[in-house]
């Protein structure tokens, strides 16, 4: 069992995979990771809104590193990775119960669409949050990423010829090297227009740009959203998390 101490270390250990590289946020201050064998273990504090163990690797080294972690960050962290694997550790570590399965999805490269463009959406400025947190009480009142919140960035918006705020999506929990989408909101009247697709478009471009990597957690009965990602060029990838019950 090892310590690994930077974005380099880290990054070798699980060989560039996006989802570990974002738990590690630029291993900031708080953030630790773990390697043993083929397993490697991020603990990344207040990540998108939860104590996340981020892990990869075969069952038995990530079962032994999800023990050790557990004990030195303590039980508020959840594993998170792959759903089978997650699903395997669970079993083997008896503290730990299953909680869901969801999706990551990643892209290096927005799908080319001579249909639809970012058009209309804009980076919102610190005022017109209010109106953000407006719509996403009642377009998407579970979103993790909210105005306020540490490391939510910036939210970019889409509004109609009257200046009503219909679409909004967030730059939140980026990390250097593989930035984040959430936030993701459209106004129920506007559905069906592509409001959502053409912000989304827009941060993802932003996200590529800055960090070369853009991702996204999106509930798995979430048909018409993962569609949407997956028409700006997102590869999903099916995911879950496990926690030690209260």
């Amino acid at each position: 069992m090892r310590e690994l101490f930077t974005v380099a270390e880290v990054e070798d250990a699980c060989g560039g995979d996006d989802l570990i590289v974002w738990a590690a946020q630029g291993m900031r201050p708080g953030v630790r990771a773990f390697a043993h064998g083929d397993g490697v273990a991020v603990a990344s504090p207040r990540a998108s809104r939860r104590d996340r163990l981020a892990v990869r690797g075969g069952t038995a080294d990530v079962a032994a590193l999800v023990r050790h972690a557990l004990a030195e960050v303590g039980p508020s962290y959840r594993p998170f990775g792959d759903a089978a694997l997650v699903a395997e550790v669970a079993r083997a570590v008896p503290e730990l119960a299953f909680t869901a399965g969801f999706s990551w999805m990643t892209t290096t490269r927005l799908a080319d669409r001579t249909d639809r463009d970012a058009g209309g959406a804009r980076w919102l400025d610190p005022g017109e949050e209010p109106e953000v947190t407006d719509l996403l009480t009642s377009a998407n009142p579970d979103s993790y990423a909210v105005p306020g919140l540490p490391r939510v960035r910036r939210w970019a918006g889409i509004r109609d010829a009257g200046g009503r705020l219909l679409a909004v999506a967030a730059d939140a929990w980026s990390a250097p090297t593989v930035g984040l989408l959430a936030g993701v909101a459209t106004a129920a009247e506007a559905r069906g227009r592509g409001l959502g697709e053409r912000v989304c478009r827009f941060v993802a471009r932003a996200l590529l740009d800055e960090h070369g990597r853009a991702s996204l957690m999106v509930d798995d009965d979430n048909r018409a959203a993962i569609g949407v990602y997956a028409r700006l060029g997102f590869a999903r990838r099916r995911v879950a998390a496990a926690a030690v019950p209260d």
